[in-house]
């Protein structure tokens, strides 16, 4: 890996599970169960590299839409892989926080549960973050975030002349997260698809056409590398 400024935070689109198993002839659920593996095994390589603050899209809030099948196979696989992170020894060793954004309300009970007990068990961890976007949408979350503000206008808390973009953000799920730098998404579509909206005005994007499961550290390394080879100039 050449020397040169590395991301500080990379967002990370899941995309191509279902694509791959059609390619393969094997079940939405083991295609699925692939794509939470390569996570595993793409988180240890950002560690590895020293990238600090990862967000995974794992299901948007339009993902509710799909089969009740696979939507109760996925919120299955997701409280099975928060319970496993409260007791994951490179958790604990990497000093991992971790947190779930999104509409987490619309969640099943265990899956909330879950997600509870491992945001508190990592709360007092700072040497690295780990954001799952699980019921999560870009556009409701700025929805959301107006909608409080508005709220605290009607109550007299708030002047209308007091929002600015600090308080917006302040408003978000990812209040207290830095932007992300650099955002990757796997199967050739090029596109946000309502990821970290607001967040990402200057991000910049890689597209790779792998489905993700199929996704590889040399993959990894030429989106880091394109980031490298970029000149970030942020509007000026």
């Amino acid at each position: 890996m050449k020397k040169g400024p590395l991301p500080k935070h990379i967002g990370l689109i899941l995309d191509g599970n279902r694509r791959f198993a059609r390619s393969l002839g094997i079940t939405s659920r083991r295609a699925h169960e692939s794509g939470a593996d390569k996570l595993e095994a793409v988180l240890d390589w950002c560690w590895d590299l020293g990238i600090r603050i990862v967000t995974v899209y794992a299901f948007s809030a339009e993902n509710f839409n799909r089969s009740k099948e696979e939507v109760g196979e996925l919120m299955s696989m997701f409280e099975q892989k928060f319970r496993e992170v409260s007791r994951d020894e490179r958790i604990h060793r990497n000093r991992i926080r971790v947190r779930a954004i999104g509409k987490t309300d619309l969640l099943p009970q265990g899956v909330r549960e879950a997600i509870a007990s491992a945001e508190q068990v990592t709360q007092d961890y700072s040497d690295y973050q780990l954001n799952i976007a699980v019921g999560y949408g870009g556009r409701l979350e700025i929805v959301e975030a107006c909608r409080k503000i508005a709220g605290k206008v009607g109550e007299g808390v708030l002047d209308p002349s007091q929002v600015s973009e600090d308080l917006i953000r302040s408003h978000l799920y990812t209040n207290g997260i830095p932007d992300p730098d650099l955002i990757v998404r796997t199967s050739g579509e090029e596109r946000l698809s309502g990821f970290l909206l607001w967040q990402s005005a200057y991000s910049e994007l890689y597209f790779c056409e792998s489905y993700w499961p199929e996704f590889r550290e040399i993959d990894l390394l030429r989106a880091i590398r394109t980031f490298q080879q970029r000149e970030r100039r942020f509007g000026a």
